[in-house]
């Protein structure tokens, strides 16, 4: 069953994922939790994130546009939105869906990543992805889409559409809203801030 309680835990520290480890949370034999060193080098560069942010200062992603835009001034106000729409423009992959332990195992490798501790991002957001891989929340990601040089960008913006309560995921076998999933375990979307949604997608978990 897809929702039923892994039956251990892997610790996700950013620094130790084994492919054995990959292949039992991606077969649904494993679960995830977030080691506590994981945690507080998370904590700290989302400190100084939000240092960042305050200050004005321009910094490419966060208080800047991406690639051509990177001129254009965003204010503090409007980094949700710059976040957000990242996620959404780049949500553009084609094909058929991948299978539920290949975006398990994308969702693992992105999380482990995160727990590096150098992404700046909420650590909110990756107990919410650890969330997804614990409580059997899959994200429809299609298969085409990625640039592979300069990442999976197109299908780890598809993954993160559920945790801002939109896209498409399975949950016990139905292929529903991210906003249905969310609320069908009891959880509630997030709010990008500060650079999560570059954190989010700016990585090579897919083809990893």
């Amino acid at each position: 069953m897809e929702d039923s309680k892994p039956l251990h835990y892997v610790e996700i520290s950013g620094e130790d994922l084994s492919p054995e480890k990959v292949a039992d949370v991606a077969c649904g034999r494993s679960g995830v939790s977030i080691a506590a060193g994981a945690r507080e080098k998370m904590e700290s560069s989302f400190s100084l994130v939000k240092t960042i942010l305050a200050s004005g200062k321009p910094t490419y992603g966060i208080s800047t546009g991406f690639g051509d835009l990177s001129r254009v001034t965003i204010s503090e106000n409007q980094n949700y939105e710059l976040q957000r729409n990242l996620i959404r423009s780049h949500a553009a992959g084609v094909g058929q869906p991948f299978s539920r332990e290949v975006v398990r195992a994308m969702m693992l490798l992105r999380l482990n990543a995160l727990c590096v501790g150098y992404s700046g991002i909420n650590p909110e957001i990756a107990d919410l992805l650890a969330s997804f891989i614990n409580l059997g929340i899959t994200p429809v990601i299609p298969e085409q889409g990625s640039l592979g040089a300069s990442g999976d960008l197109a299908n780890l913006a598809h993954m993160s559409l559920g945790l801002i309560g939109e896209g498409q995921a399975v949950i016990d076998g139905e292929r529903v809203s991210g906003q249905d999933a969310l609320a069908r375990r009891g959880r509630k979307p997030v709010r990008l801030f500060g650079k999560d949604g570059l954190a989010l997608i700016n990585g090579t978990s897919g083809m990893l």
